[in-house]
């Protein structure tokens, strides 16, 4: 009889902790999902040098996603990032302007780091094209 009780006990024990952990409350946290992370601008004349793009993403998370910082890897390149929060589901873009004025035609790659509240706090995007002689 006490090894029954004593099972009993366990299992209360047991099952008890189980719903504790089920009946906590979800951690805020936002999260950064993009719809790509690389954008190739392709082949563009020399005297077209400035290029622009957009990169859309959305908050997949609970709670209010912000962008703390954009860096991009080179002076030639000038990420723009909404600075006000971005509610959970709702979706945002970063524009990136590539200037090649005054640059060697040829194939260039560019990264942009975000800094953000999200779980995934760092985020890298690219940009890349050929920018061809006149």
């Amino acid at each position: 009889m006490k090894k029954i009780l004593t099972l009993f006990v366990i299992f209360l024990t047991v099952a008890s902790a189980a719903f504790a952990q089920d009946s906590q409350p979800q951690k805020k946290q936002s999260e950064i999902k993009f719809d790509q992370t690389l954008y190739d601008f392709g082949r563009f004349p020399q005297d077209a040098p400035v290029q622009t793009c957009k990169f859309y993403f959305t908050n997949t998370g609970n709670d209010l996603l912000i962008i703390h910082q954009a860096v991009a890897s080179c002076g030639c390149t000038v990420p723009k990032y909404p600075k006000e929060p971005i509610r959970p589901g709702e979706r945002g873009s970063i524009t990136v302007t590539y200037n090649g004025t005054g640059k060697v035609p040829g194939v260039f790659k560019k990264s942009i780091t975000l800094r953000t509240n999200a779980k995934t706090e760092l985020v890298r995007l690219y940009i890349m094209g050929e920018m061809e002689v006149k």
